[in-house]
């Protein structure tokens, strides 16, 4: 299992655009993909999950990612957010 936090950078947080864009990228992977905010934890493949949490800048989300190609996606993602979000 990986596990990374990323601080939200992002004036607008994880709004609807780059949601999709991090459902598109979680699913691209066979691991199972779970994100966290401050307020809750939902499936990083699921759009309606990630944009729920309500993610805003400055807060601290984690990614917990486990699988066969658990590395794989966590180092993709980490770049993703931090090119992103």
């Amino acid at each position: 299992m990986k596990t990374f936090e990323y601080t939200i950078t992002d004036e607008l947080g994880i709004h609807a655009r780059p949601a999709g864009m991090l459902v598109k990228e979680a699913s691209k992977f066979a691991s199972k993909i779970m994100i966290a905010s401050p307020k809750k934890e939902v499936d990083a493949k699921r759009i309606m999950g990630v944009m729920s949490m309500g993610a805003k800048k400055g807060d601290t989300v984690k990614l917990t990612i486990e699988g066969a190609d658990e590395a794989e996606a966590a180092a993709s993602l980490e770049k993703f957010l931090q090119d992103n979000l």
